[in-house]
């Protein structure tokens, strides 16, 4: 089902955590990936695995909070001949800025808003027209269930998950008639590096908080975000748009979740 063979795929934030779940997924799969990230050694870890995957994986260090960083990663990207999927994944919830909005500082408002959300916008605004030239495309963004129920001390965070969700149902609804689909993930507690933080990086204090929160009783892997994006981003899902997918372990069915 999921033959990326020859097909040209983005993933921003793609060198760890759950973006590089993505992105090795898709190059398992056969697809010539594209991770941009700014953890060069995260990077050339994961770039190193090309050798051994039936597709190829290039590492990509660059800010995607940046137009013009943007801009180059698709042209890159796109000199394969196609860009056929973007995913917008990248993400960053500091461990200082879990803070109420009379506390919180404007510069750490404004870097989680250009990164979580404002990237997104970017890298479709440079990656849509390639796929309007070749009359088609998938684009997968990676919210949050955060982005639908939040949890005390996340203001921007939530905001740009939010606003993701919303984008994505934009999105859809401009470019549907082109043959572009655009669809979001929200995940549950998934162990990355970006989740450890938030606990000090007590692997076994994370599983438990986890284990708690979520009726299936116990916390999520990259890998199971990333086999939910390859099937959205295939033809399985061709009548899917305008739609997000939450993958969360049963967070959202349980209702209210966050102490």
């Amino acid at each position: 089902m999921n033959d990326f063979s020859g097909k040209t795929v983005i993933v921003t934030g793609g060198a760890k955590g759950i973006g590089e779940g993505v992105t090795r997924a898709f190059a398992q799969a056969g697809a010539n990936v594209f991770c941009a990230d700014v953890d060069a050694a995260a990077g050339a870890r994961i770039g190193a695995e090309s050798a051994s995957l039936p597709g190829s994986i290039t590492y990509v260090d660059t800010d995607v909070a940046d137009a013009a960083n943007c801009e180059a990663l698709v042209s890159q990207a796109s000199a394969t001949g196609s860009v056929d999927v973007l995913v917008n994944n990248v993400g960053i919830q500091p461990v200082d800025s879990y803070l109420p909005v009379h506390e919180f500082p404007e510069e750490t408002w404004d870097r989680i808003l250009d990164v979580n959300l404002k990237s997104g916008f970017l890298m479709s605004k440079y990656a849509i027209p390639e796929m309007l030239k070749q009359g088609s495309g998938v684009i997968v963004n990676i919210a949050s269930v955060q982005g639908r129920q939040s949890m005390k001390g996340v203001p921007a965070y939530a905001a740009s998950k939010g606003g993701m969700i919303s984008l994505t149902q934009q999105l859809a609804m401009d470019y549907s008639e082109h043959n572009i689909r655009v669809l979001a993930v929200n995940p549950g507690t998934i162990e990355t590096h970006l989740a450890l933080e938030s606990v000090n990086h007590d692997v076994e204090a994370l599983r438990s908080a986890a284990a708690a929160d979520h009726p299936i009783g116990r916390i999520g892997q990259p890998e199971e975000i990333a086999a939910v994006v390859l099937f959205l981003s295939s033809d399985e899902a061709s009548f899917m748009t305008g739609e997000y997918v939450n993958v969360d372990g049963g967070m959202m069915a349980k209702g209210s979740w966050a102490e």
